[in-house]
C-alpha cells in the first residue's frame, strides 16, 4: 500500500520561503511512469495544481507560480520537496502531495498525502 507522508511548517512569515516534504512508502518515486505532484486548497482559489515531479526527475509548473517554484526529489530518502519563495497571505492554504498515474483507466491522483494547512502570517 503507498503512503505518503507531508511534513513542514505550518506557519510561514511574509516573503519567506515555505518548504515542505513528501517521504513516499510502499513504493519509489523513480517507479515508470508516476508523478508526484503538489496541490494546495484554499476558500478564495480553490484546488489549485502548483507542479510535479516525474518518475525520471523531471519538472513541470504551474504558470501562476513558477518563478517562485522549486520541486526537488532525494531518492534516497524516496522524498520530494516543495520550495514556493516569497510568500504572501494569499498563499495561505492546505498543501497536499499526491501520485498520478497517467496510465490508470481513468488517470488521476490516486494517493494524497494527509495535507499541511500552512497560514501565511507575520
Amino acid at each position: 500500500q503507498v503512503q505518503l507522508q507531508q511534513s513542514g511548517p505550518g506557519l510561514v512569515k511574509p516573503s519567506q520561503t515555505l518548504s515542505l516534504t513528501c517521504t513516499v512508502s510502499g513504493g519509489s518515486i523513480t517507479t515508470n511512469y508516476h508523478y508526484w505532484n503538489w496541490i494546495r486548497q484554499s476558500p478564495e482559489k480553490g484546488l489549485e495544481w502548483l507542479g510535479a515531479g516525474t518518475y525520471t526527475g523531471g519538472t513541470y509548473y504551474s504558470p501562476s507560480v513558477k518563478s517562485r517554484t522549486s520541486i526537488s526529489r532525494d531518492t534516497s530518502k524516496n522524498q520530494f520537496t516543495l520550495q514556493l519563495s516569497s510568500v504572501t497571505p494569499e498563499d495561505t492554504a492546505v498543501y497536499y502531495c499526491a501520485r498520478e498515474d497517467p496510465l490508470a483507466t481513468p488517470p488521476g491522483y490516486d494517493y494524497w498525502g494527509q495535507g499541511i494547512q500552512v497560514t501565511v502570517t507575520s
